[in-house]
């Protein structure tokens, strides 16, 4: 009797081939592994928790532990901070969603002279020093030194050492985010949909919302998550469009340089306990947001 062979169905779907990622576990792995683990540890677990143990270490005579905690932070100045913090990283988070998903579309829906210099541009943010882009909003939006500084001071606005300028500077170091999150989605998923949905007498705004929308969201919230944990733990630029004293334009990471400058070292500590879990809240947020989105897909 002739020898089967086990053959697919005519015309039946068959599923790609899934790729195997062997493990190896020679000594070269091993030592791989280890190299990886006592790079992170030293470079980023030991210094954290360290920030983490002094938060709730004595000082100064006094005890230490979650009450002394938590009295650093009701201190009237680090609610101030936090809530410039906040109010700050929402209204950038705000524009750079809104934004990003419009230059996203630009950038992959349509072709246009100057398009691959536009995107290169985009990720300028990523590659300067947070510090020049402060200058820069300085030198452009001060009423005394800016270039439209006549025209602000005529107004009455004023943007730098104020809010306006904060979330300037937070929304500038923080605009790749969302728009490198979108673009990748967009150019799998094509425009088949949204043009067969403007076939059927969709508007542009009806196919956005029906069709477009719901296929990046997940990579919407990945980027809306990075850029608030991004414009949370911003220092550089807001340091020099602000005037970062007490009561006035202090934002959390300011709070933590100014109060470790003055050796109130206590209080630097819990400022900086309060990033490091918003940092770990946000980790986690991109943790569960992956999968779904790799499901999604």
């Amino acid at each position: 009797m002739a020898d089967t062979i086990a053959t697919p169905l005519d015309g039946a779907p068959t599923r790609p081939a899934k790729r195997r990622v062997r493990s190896r576990r020679g000594p070269l792995a091993y030592v791989l592994r280890a190299v990886v683990i006592v790079y992170l540890f030293f470079l980023v677990v030991w210094p954290v928790s360290v920030v983490v143990q002094r938060a709730f270490a004595p000082t100064d005579g006094k005890p230490g532990g979650i009450g002394p905690l938590w009295e650093r932070l009701t201190d009237p100045a680090a609610i101030y901070a936090f809530n410039l913090t906040l109010t700050v990283s929402f209204w950038a988070v705000v524009i750079n969603t809104v934004f990003g998903v419009g230059i996203s579309l630009l950038l992959v829906r349509h072709r246009f002279p100057g398009r691959r210099a536009l995107s290169v541009l985009i990720d300028l943010p990523m590659s300067v020093s947070p510090v020049v882009i402060g200058l820069a909003l300085v030198l452009t939006y001060s009423t005394s030194l800016g270039i439209f500084g006549d025209v602000l001071q005529a107004t009455g606005l004023r943007i730098i050492n104020s809010t306006p300028g904060l979330i300037m500077a937070t929304a500038f170091v923080s605009l790749p985010l969302v728009i490198r999150e979108v673009i990748p989605v967009l150019e799998e998923v094509g425009d088949d949909a949204e043009i067969a949905a403007k076939s059927l007498g969709a508007n542009a705004w009806q196919a956005f919302w029906r069709i477009t929308l719901p296929t990046i969201k997940w990579a919407v919230v990945y980027g809306v998550v990075l850029s608030a944990a991004r414009a949370i733990g911003e220092y550089g630029a807001v340091r020099i469009v602000s005037r970062g004293a007490e009561f006035n334009g202090e934002t959390a990471t300011l709070l933590i340089q100014n109060e470790y400058g003055a050796f109130n070292e206590a209080a630097a500590y819990a400022a900086a306990f309060v990033l490091v879990v918003m940092a770990v809240l946000a980790l986690v947020v991109i943790t569960v947001i992956r999968p779904q989105e790799s499901h999604r897909s």
